[in-house]
């Protein structure tokens, strides 16, 4: 594991505005020190070790990411807190070296008991069972696609990937082709989250 930022690593700082075109490369141990001291930003890191930097999202975005957060916990709280439910701000870990930030994300008592202390360590070291990318207006729908089909290769059982402006969502499953939906009403979380649907009335606005 890295060894924890320092006042003085944190304070050496530049304002660097860097271009979608360029690609720049980063291990995991100057992510976590980059992450640290950018708490504003959504820092990314791919398995291949490019740097992504996401801004802070519009308010449609955020009122969007808002209602998927309120009705994911509210399944949660319901069905006595299982496993670990997390929102956007919140990076793991994948087995392929990614780190990423998911809109929303779900990880099953089973894969988050069998994490040694070490591992929950900042990034989690585990691919959640359940996440949900939802896209904004400055979004790649190819780089998200490739989001999902990387949580899948990692573990993941059940992703959603939500297009507002399209009202479109695809379905990533560990055992099936991916599954696209036009102008659905309402999402299952299936057997991967018994009980829980996602009334997206409130997503596409």
């Amino acid at each position: 594991m890295p060894e924890p930022p320092t006042s003085q690593t944190l304070s050496q700082t530049l304002t660097l505005n860097l271009p979608t075109a360029l690609k720049l490369q980063i291990t995991p141990d100057q992510f976590a020190i980059l992450a640290a001291s950018n708490r504003t930003l959504r820092l990314e890191r791919t398995a291949q070790g490019e740097l992504s930097v996401n801004p802070p999202t519009g308010w449609e975005t955020g009122e969007r990411n808002r209602s998927i957060i309120g009705q994911l916990d509210h399944w949660y709280n319901l069905n006595g807190c299982p496993g670990k439910a997390f929102d956007s701000s919140t990076g793991f870990t994948l087995p392929n070296g990614a780190i990423f930030s998911p809109d929303a994300s779900w990880v099953s008592p089973d894969r988050w008991d069998a994490l040694t202390d070490q591992q929950k360590e900042t990034f989690a070291a585990v691919c959640p069972d359940f996440v949900v990318e939802l896209r904004s207006q400055s979004d790649s729908l190819k780089a998200l696609q490739t989001k999902l089909q990387d949580y899948r290769a990692n573990g993941a059982r059940l992703g959603w990937l939500l297009d507002p402006k399209n009202r479109t969502v695809e379905i990533y499953r560990s055992d099936r082709a991916v599954e696209v939906l036009s102008s659905p009403t309402t999402l299952s979380g299936e057997d991967v989250l018994v009980g829980f649907t996602l009334n997206l009335t409130r997503v596409w606005g």
